[in-house]
């Protein structure tokens, strides 16, 4: 039912929000309005995902925990959509989302409703690497003294001539 209200409800008071400032500011300031901050906005969505992108990378190499950057970035992303659809409604909530401070607390107000369920597949313990000192035993085969009709085709191997 929220989606029905969502795509009924937008549009009814994208175009009441229209009439009402149409009316007061005149059709040409109004057009000009919405276009400048589609312009805006994807300007400032461009800059602020670059950024995102960048914490991103940066919390991967240090081994950190990414999913304050993926949010960030996707609701950064939601941003750029809501400012591009002509309205000043949507160009509102477009730009509350690309002030920091207010996606954190969104981010914070959906991560306090998410349940999070782990499952684990497999035998107990999963994979193990070997620690430091762990000694890993193995054959090998040098293959520059075997004769070249029995190395094969495989591709790995080196060339005899």
């Amino acid at each position: 039912m929220w989606l029905f209200l969502v795509f009924v409800g937008v549009p009814i008071l994208e175009i009441a929000l229209f009439i009402k400032v149409g009316g007061a500011i005149g059709l040409i300031p109004t057009l000009a309005i919405v276009i400048l901050t589609a312009v805006a906005g994807t300007a400032l969505m461009r800059l602020q995902g670059m950024q995102a992108l960048a914490r991103l990378q940066e919390s991967l190499e240090r081994g950190g925990d990414p999913v304050g950057p993926i949010a960030h970035g996707a609701l950064i992303l939601v941003a750029g959509i809501l400012l591009l659809t002509p309205g000043f409604f949507t160009d509102t909530l477009g730009l509350l989302l690309l002030v920091p401070p207010v996606r954190t607390r969104l981010i914070a107000w959906g991560a306090s409703r998410l349940t999070v369920r782990v499952a684990t597949f497999g035998r107990e313990g999963g994979p193990r690497r070997p620690a430091r000192g762990d000694t890993i035993e193995g054959e090998y085969e040098i293959l520059d003294d075997v004769p070249p009709e029995r190395r094969g085709n495989s591709g790995w191997t080196r060339d005899p001539g």
